[in-house]
């Protein structure tokens, strides 16, 4: 197993997808306008929020998977079998209340044309028939993962995610913008993925394996599962409860506002999860020091790969924005951006002990520190928001994901590792946003301003950059350069 070979292809599933979300948003907000765009935007977190009905199979499917790699053919499928058979009945619990939520929120509480209320109410029951297609992802994924087929997860990933972008657009714009027909251009797009997968998962397990339903194995998935599941839940709303709160005080188009930046920021994100997903597989048979070590090199990793891309993000956001949705959006969308890349970059760090807690059988850790954070954040969230709008929202993310990185790292190793070089990250990078915001990026004086800020972060970078990384960064740059002496 190669940790590095494994993040890499986890780290080029997740990149190809911000590129083509990249290109369609401003396509998509051409096409379907900005109202409709934010209720699509509220109907993805939906979908999003309701894949906690998957149970936590996934996880559990891998962990199992995983474990009988080398075992008997028909245990694995067995696993696979019980798996996908609960994850379906869950699935199709989870579209009959998505139906019943998204119709009250939909009519009830979200504010939007109301000429444009029943041809949202009209796509609900296509919302929730995404439901179980999307639990599904999970197992099958959890699946292909446990047999070490990260290449042709992520190969699948792409696809479904380019479908899930072209589909829509195609009948936007060959059709017309009708939200029930954007969704049903969805779900084909993800039916299209699963089959794909399923195909890859009886080649690996089920070929010439009988259907066979365990109890007992179901209960071991969901046991595994279970706080997996707690945390599939908390985590979730505490992400998306922003654009809810948001498009029920302030509306539609605020929506956009708010997730424009938002959806660029959360592709960090794809860095820590790349990486975090390639070290799970060693942390539950590693002892409590390698553990440790596994971790810290990985937060060496991030601070090292994240601060300048995240430092040069915070200077370029704003004409990115003008460029990128017009400066109508872009120059409110702006001082928000800058607020939730800072808390997403906070994210990446927490994502490496939420990553050892899960590994190694700690699950309920995590549940327990959300549980914690949901009502002071929800607190902030309400003052902010009432205080100072959209900015204010941002604000309170950015606080929560700070937060969690601490309350995460004490509860997996009972300290703060890499405390003093976070730190200097973490100041000069609130340097950057605060000259940022004071100085329009018309004039010369920001892009002087960035110069010594993105000269310290970079060397910060480089000084405490693993052993390992810098080998990596040292061939790439070798066959750069050899390739460029061979077509002088």
């Amino acid at each position: 197993m190669s940790i590095a070979r494994n993040s890499r292809y986890n780290l080029i599933g997740s990149i190809i997808p911000i590129i083509l979300a990249l290109a369609t948003v401003p396509i998509y907000l051409h096409f379907v306008g900005q109202d409709r765009f934010g209720v699509l935007s509220i109907a993805w977190l939906f979908l999003g929020y309701f894949g906690l009905f998957d149970l936590g199979l996934g996880r559990a499917t891998t962990y199992q998977i995983s474990a009988l790699r080398d075992g008997d053919p028909a245990e694995q499928a067995e696993v696979f079998w019980s798996a996908i058979l609960v994850n379906i009945g869950m699935g199709l619990v989870g579209a009959i209340v998505l139906w019943l939520v998204s119709q009250y929120f939909f009519q009830s509480i979200f504010k939007v044309d109301a000429r444009l209320r029943p041809e949202i109410l009209a796509a609900v029951p296509l919302l929730a028939a995404s439901v179980p297609v999307a639990t599904m992802t999970g197992v099958l994924t959890g699946t292909l993962i446990g047999k070490d087929r990260f290449l042709e997860v992520n190969m699948l990933s792409v696809t479904s995610t380019a479908l899930f972008q072209i589909f829509p657009l195609g009948v936007a714009w060959l059709i017309g913008p009708n939200i029930s027909g954007l969704l049903a251009a969805a779900l084909a797009a993800r039916a299209t993925a699963i089959a794909a997968m399923w195909i890859q998962c009886h080649r690996l397990v089920l070929r010439g394996q009988p259907v066979r339903f365990s109890s007992g194995r179901a209960r071991s998935l969901l046991g595994y599962g279970g706080w997996v599941t707690l945390t599939s839940i908390f985590s979730p709303m505490l992400v998306i409860v922003d654009r809810f709160a948001i498009g029920a005080v302030l509306g539609s188009a605020a929506v956009t506002v708010y997730t424009v930046p938002f959806q660029i920021a959360q592709r960090i994100s794809i860095i820590p999860t790349a990486l975090v997903g390639a070290i799970f597989p060693r942390l539950p048979s590693a002892d409590r020091e390698e553990q440790s070590r596994l971790t810290g090199k990985a937060l060496l990793v991030l601070s090292s790969l994240l601060g300048p891309p995240i430092m040069a993000a915070i200077f370029i956001i704003h004409p990115f924005l003008d460029l990128w949705v017009g400066r109508d959006i872009g120059t409110q969308a702006a001082p928000i951006a800058r607020l939730i890349i800072l808390g997403f970059w906070a994210n990446a760090f927490a994502i490496v002990p939420y990553g050892r807690l899960q590994g190694t059988g700690r699950p309920d850790l995590v549940t327990k520190v959300l549980l914690i954070e949901i009502p002071f954040y929800l607190a902030g969230l309400y003052f902010g928001m009432k205080q100072f709008g959209l900015v204010g929202c941002a604000f309170a993310l950015a606080i929560r994901f700070a937060v969690d990185f601490i309350l995460l790292s004490f509860a997996a190793a009972g300290k703060l590792d890499k405390a003093g070089l976070l730190a200097a990250n973490a100041l000069l990078l609130c340097a950057g946003a605060v000259v940022a915001s004071i100085l329009p990026y018309q004039g010369a004086a920001l892009w002087i301003a960035s110069v010594p800020l993105l000269a310290a972060i970079s060397w910060l970078a480089w000084a405490n950059m693993p052993a390992e990384l810098r080998a990596q960064i040292d061939i790439v740059l070798g066959k750069l350069r050899r390739g460029r002496r061979s077509e002088a």
